[in-house]
């Protein structure tokens, strides 16, 4: 049973206070065992823009659905022509200061696994081993037919022969890997299939209103059995797919640490809250521990 997707969330009355400083979150890192989940708010200073900030791309766009992508050919046919572009941008990103710190603290063994519900590869890109792709990687291709998987390189060459004239210019790129782009020029372009089966081509990321696998969140919910605490980085936890992990640590008596721009749906949880964008944040984190 898929979830309904859930793309926007009010916070309750009057934002809260700064309730910590970096020093207080510097003091329970340093223990170790800190299990870290990242959103789209670290990957920002890499020119990927998040999707609640205050310039975050849900207020002009409505990503893609499971359901328009599986029950729409012209839904599926805007994606690939969206995502043909986009991730050419996507791929060209570069890790920025905050990924660096993350691989940083990983490496010195004040942290003892990574979750990240973004799907640009970042984290993996700026040397972080093991980590745990929540909503999986835009660069990977899935068939929903036979559910092989290939690499996106492959079929953007193939988009590319089939597409010889498409002419498309991006004008933003959005959190997901697609783009603005007109409609008209949506209409031109051919989508491909499956070269072993014919089946749908999707990317192998876990679209709004469909469930991350099973044998995924059963892992993350064992990192943070495993975990002293959990150090959440830009995210903004409105969708349940973070968030019950920050409800599970809670729980269990492990202390939620947030560093995120803006409130966060997992607020209350916090032991810890700091408001600050990430980059230098965690550069001083990182400084902090020595």
């Amino acid at each position: 049973m898929r979830t309904r997707p859930t793309l926007t969330w009010a916070a309750p009355g009057e934002p809260l206070p700064g309730t910590g400083s970096l020093a207080d979150v510097a003091e329970i890192v340093a223990r170790g065992r800190v299990l870290v989940l990242t959103g789209a708010g670290i990957s920002t200073e890499s020119g990927i823009p998040d999707y609640r900030g205050e310039t975050g791309s849900l207020r002009r766009h409505t990503p893609m659905t499971f359901d328009e992508f599986t029950g729409s050919g012209h839904g599926r046919r805007r994606y690939w022509a969206r995502s043909h572009l986009g991730w050419r941008t996507i791929a060209r990103a570069a890790p920025n200061a905050g990924h660096h710190a993350v691989a940083a603290l990983r490496a010195g063994g004040q942290v003892s696994a990574v979750i990240t519900q973004n799907v640009d590869g970042l984290h993996r890109a700026a040397g972080t081993p093991g980590v745990v792709e929540l909503h999986g990687n835009l660069d990977r291709v899935i068939c929903l037919g036979c559910r092989r998987i290939t690499p996106r390189e492959e079929l953007d060459i193939r988009l590319r022969a089939a597409n010889p004239d498409f002419g498309g210019t991006a004008t933003r790129i959005n959190p997901d890997g697609d783009v603005e782009l007109a409609e008209d020029v949506v209409r031109t372009f051919a989508v491909v299939g499956c070269t072993g089966c014919g089946g749908i081509l999707k990317p192998d990321v876990v679209f709004f209103g469909e469930n991350v696998p099973q044998p995924r969140v059963q892992r993350c919910y064992r990192l943070v059995d495993e975990a002293a605490a959990l150090l959440v980085l830009g995210s903004s936890l409105t969708v349940m797919s973070g968030l019950r992990f920050v409800r599970h640590a809670a729980q269990s008596g492990k202390p939620v640490l947030i560093v995120n721009r803006g409130q966060t749906r997992g607020d209350r949880y916090a032991a810890v809250r700091v408001d600050r964008s990430l980059g230098a944040a965690l550069a001083e984190l990182c400084a902090l521990l020595g």
